[in-house]
């Protein structure tokens, strides 16, 4: 008998916080070489605050090797993807112990052994405790990672946890000085923030939130619209303009075959929409017919958190279960490099 796979705890956890003003004024108005375009990308990210395991004004990341960079992730995202998934096991009222898999989603930073055994050694796992990790897939990683825990939890009737882990402020790219900063890096600092993000998922747990069908799109012709290179100095990231249009395109057939052949949008309560930017959000928006309120979520996550790569889906639909514990049917959406959209039907049991 399969069973159904259910969300019953969530857990978020961030570093210490710093307003996008005060760290445009203070670091990134030089960084950029005082440019005008770049003011203006910061002023109208839609971001307010955002969180950071570096500060640059105190320590210049920018000019730190990947192999520094991948030193500093191993100190700074243990402690944050212990406590976000402790908060989850709580929430869930789960023990460690009873886990079965533990999915790992992180983009930003690598070393073996990994936080999935730091983490299964900590907080007291099982010795036979399966463990997953997703890498270098980008902002949607959390869907398909999610796709994997409730595949096992139908499967094996055991608790799974799903954790992202992103410290998106650890690839700083080289300054203007340098003659590499451009306008897509100065979209990418303006918006990208550091958060982990866990879920704990149970067989046939009598409330939460129901993991669903699950569907993607990639386009493919654009697959050089967004990317994220290793380079010497960090990850590097490739934005083009186009990525909200292309996106856009393809929003409402990729969610009517999520919803077919049960239900239509019309029968959908609330959307978790992965706000990569303020202009990702209006023509997404647009393209499904939303009504402003159903981006609510969304434009707080952005306004408070700025982008955190994967785990921002997941603090989306934290945000959705903390106004709406009752549930209904929920959307979830996020896009990445491929181009790529994924979604993921969530229902309130």
């Amino acid at each position: 008998m399969v069973s159904r796979a259910v969300i019953t705890g969530m857990g978020i956890a961030t570093p210490p916080v710093y307003r996008q003003d005060e760290i445009w004024e203070e670091y990134f108005k030089g960084h950029s070489g005082d440019s005008d375009r770049a003011a203006r990308i910061f002023a109208n990210a839609g971001v307010e605050t955002r969180h950071s395991v570096v500060d640059p004004r105190v320590e210049d990341v920018s000019t730190w090797s990947t192999a520094q960079r991948m030193q500093r992730y191993e100190i700074e995202a243990f402690p944050l993807a212990e406590e976000a998934l402790a908060k989850a096991l709580v929430s869930a009222d789960i023990d460690a112990a009873e886990l079965g898999l533990l999915a790992v989603v992180s983009c930003t930073g690598y070393a073996t052994p990994g936080l999935d055994i730091r983490l299964a050694a900590s907080l007291g796992a099982s010795s036979d405790l399966q463990r997953l990790v997703v890498g270098h897939m980008g902002c949607y990683a959390a869907i398909p990672g999610l796709a994997a825990v409730a595949d096992y939890v139908r499967l094996h009737r055991r608790p799974a946890a799903l954790l992202c882990v992103e410290l998106t402020s650890l690839h700083l790219q080289p300054s203007a000085a340098l003659g590499v900063f451009n306008n897509e890096q100065a979209v990418a600092h303006s918006l990208f923030s550091d958060a982990a993000a866990a879920v704990v998922v149970v067989p046939d747990a009598p409330v939460g939130m129901e993991i669903g069908k699950i569907a993607s799109r990639t386009d493919t012709a654009h697959t050089a619209d967004m990317t994220w290179h290793v380079t010497d100095h960090g990850f590097r990231m490739g934005l083009s303009p186009r990525v909200p249009l292309v996106l856009a395109r393809h929003a409402a057939d990729t969610v009517n075959g999520l919803l077919a052949p049960t239900l239509t949008t019309a029968d959908v309560d609330a959307y978790a929409v992965h706000p990569g930017g303020p202009r990702i959000l209006d023509v997404v928006g647009k393209a499904l017919a939303l009504p402003e309120s159903a981006l609510t979520a969304s434009r707080e996550i952005l306004r408070e958190h700025g982008n955190c790569s994967s785990a921002t889906i997941l603090m989306v639909a934290d945000r959705l279960r903390a106004n709406n514990p009752e549930g209904g049917n929920t959307v979830a959406m996020a896009f990445g490099p491929g181009l790529t959209l994924y979604t993921a039907h969530l229902s309130g049991t």
